[in-house]
């Protein structure tokens, strides 16, 4: 089972598919997300987001001041500025 994704900059579209398990810094910690997990709502700290896809291979961007959300199988990660960075 394979999670939506969704990381969006304050004026663009990052990056959206499919992936197995994501990894984001919040205010109190790291937080990894893969399907099933609960709803949750996060901040944002200035960090990595790490997106595993189904396949293994990952992306990785950088993002700060913004929210992530998990709702059912899609996770959201809002920030003010993102960028990927492989």
């Amino acid at each position: 089972m394979a999670l939506t994704v969704n990381l969006v900059a304050a004026d663009h579209e990052v990056w959206s598919g499919e992936a197995s398990l994501v990894v984001a810094k919040t205010i109190i910690g790291e937080i990894g997300i893969m399907a099933g997990h609960e709803p949750v709502l996060g901040v944002l700290a200035a960090g990595e987001v790490r997106i595993t896809l189904e396949d293994g291979s990952k992306i990785i961007a950088n993002a700060q001041d913004g929210f992530l959300s998990v709702e059912g199988d899609v996770v959201t990660i809002v920030a003010g500025n993102a960028a990927l960075i492989s």
